[in-house]
């Protein structure tokens, strides 16, 4: 299938850019055929910035990097109304959220104002200026990075934007081997130079269509189901998983069949995703730990 066969071309030339990553990589790219936003949750200088530059270089769709400071505005985002004297009229300049790939960088180092901001944008694929709403290019892709909480200068993000999130990836160290691969070779801004589009906007959109087409058997319905009544029926201080986050674990496990090559849903594609799509719901947002609970739930529910 020649679509099938652009996905690991992309993916090969992913994981030249970024070494040793390759489910980290796979996982981002399940959010995207999927239709969803991705959050990628690290300390500084573990190469999330590089893989969205990676991501849109590879997909051939206009990116845009909006860095998330304290003193960052709706109006910075969105964009604004100028006054044009010559036509004595108002002329609305886009912000960078009018891109088909949006690196939203460290996103909670800005206030929760300018945060909700992105709400409406994620979810709706459109933004409201000035009463007057505006429709976001198509495909739209929102990959998010945050600093974990505990670090000095961040505004934890609510409950209703993380869920927005369909995914929470971490990159993590690189191994020695891929480390030392790091270092002995070319530098990382140089290879991006060199990536290739092997897709396009049209390619991808027809991709995403076909993710829908993957077929999931009614036990594995119900195995999604039991996994996310079981987190309902736990005591704690979060809420069990939402309505919308058991469509994001379809999606995403079709998506991952997909990659694979598959047009049915298999359990391994379940459980290859699910923490990713569930731990920063259930968890209230705290960072990655070495316990994670996704993993305990996976380990309680039986398959069928």
């Amino acid at each position: 299938m020649p679509k099938i066969n652009a996905i690991t071309t992309t993916l090969t030339q992913l994981n030249h850019i970024i070494l040793g990553k390759e489910h980290s990589i796979k996982l981002a790219f399940t959010c995207l055929l999927a239709k969803g936003h991705l959050l990628i949750e690290d300390l500084p200088g573990m190469g999330k910035t590089t893989l969205s530059h990676a991501l849109s270089n590879s997909l051939g769709l206009h990116y845009q990097r909006i860095q998330f400071t304290n003193d960052l505005l709706p109006g910075d985002l969105l964009g604004i109304n100028i006054f044009d004297k010559n036509e004595g009229a108002f002329n609305f300049h886009p912000g960078p959220i009018f891109a088909n790939i949006v690196l939203a960088d460290e996103i909670n180092r800005a206030t929760p104002k300018t945060q909700s901001a992105l709400l409406e944008a994620m979810e709706e694929g459109q933004v409201t200026t000035e009463g007057k709403t505006r429709i976001l290019p198509s495909p739209f892709f929102v990959i998010a990075t945050q600093n974990p909480s505990e670090q000095a200068g961040t505004y934890p993000l609510p409950e209703s934007q993380l869920d927005r999130f369909m995914m929470r990836i971490s990159l993590g160290y690189p191994s020695k081997k891929s480390e030392k691969q790091l270092l002995m070779g070319t530098s990382r801004r140089e290879l991006l130079k060199q990536i290739k589009a092997t897709l396009n906007a049209d390619t991808l959109e027809k991709i995403q269509a076909l993710v829908g087409k993957v077929k999931c058997a009614e036990s594995l319905i119900d195995y999604i189901y039991r996994l996310v009544e079981f987190t309902r029926m736990q005591s704690g201080p979060h809420h069990g998983l939402s309505p919308r986050a058991a469509m994001a674990l379809l999606h995403t496990a079709k998506s991952w069949a997909l990659i694979e090559g598959r047009n049915h849903v298999i359990p391994d594609d379940i459980q290859a995703v699910f923490p990713s799509v569930t731990e920063h719901r259930i968890s209230g947002g705290q960072s990655h730990t070495d316990n994670p609970l996704s993993q305990n739930i996976l380990k309680s529910v039986d398959i069928f």
